[in-house]
């Protein structure tokens, strides 16, 4: 007996977000006036909060020994992320601990948040020249913990669960090779 399809194709919008070609760069106006400058933080503040971002990101993610793929899927959700909310209102440290704990999800897989919020409390422990200590499991990491998973919530919704990264390391070693076949050299 050959199975048919009973139920209708109709097209369903489940969200207003519509990704296309015509869409996947952030819009100049979004660029020039970005949630932070409308609540009076002033572009090279946002700048700088920007870059510690990704810094954080990219140290987090060489100590926690994560593949290269996941730190640069962690910075592009921070880049996104801060283009739909403002510096003034959530957090850069606990923001940048959603984007490496989703990025850990998406690319290597099963996780633990308690080893995310142990290496950023070593990496502020070296940045305040502090003996280290982990952290204890008390209060304070539980309120951490849910901080994070609030956060990682917050920028779910905020992208609209599209948090697919389309990262250009591959097509750029591939065009490399390409270039660099006819003269027979190797890439660096």
């Amino acid at each position: 007996m050959e199975a048919t399809n009973l139920l209708p194709v109709a097209a369903k919008k489940f969200s207003n977000i519509i990704m296309t070609l015509d869409n996947i760069l952030i819009p100049v106006e979004k660029l020039n006036n970005s949630p932070s400058q409308q609540d009076g933080l002033d572009p090279e503040t946002e700048l700088d909060l920007r870059i510690l971002g990704c810094e954080l990101i990219q140290t987090s993610g060489i100590l926690l020994k994560l593949p290269q793929v996941a730190m640069a899927t962690g910075q592009v959700l921070f880049q996104r992320f801060y283009y739909s909310k403002s510096f003034v209102r959530c957090p850069v440290e606990i923001t940048a601990m959603a984007c490496i704990t989703l990025a850990w999800k998406m690319e290597v897989g099963q996780m633990e948040i308690r080893n995310v919020i142990n290496v950023f409390n070593h990496m502020k422990q070296f940045r305040n020249g502090e003996v280290f200590d982990p952290v204890i499991l008390d209060r304070n990491y539980v309120a951490l913990k849910n901080q994070v998973i609030r956060a990682e919530t917050r920028l779910l919704k905020e992208l609209g669960f599209c948090c697919h990264v389309k990262l250009p390391h591959k097509i750029s070693i591939m065009y490399l090779r390409f270039l660099l076949a006819d003269d027979n050299k190797s890439p660096v």
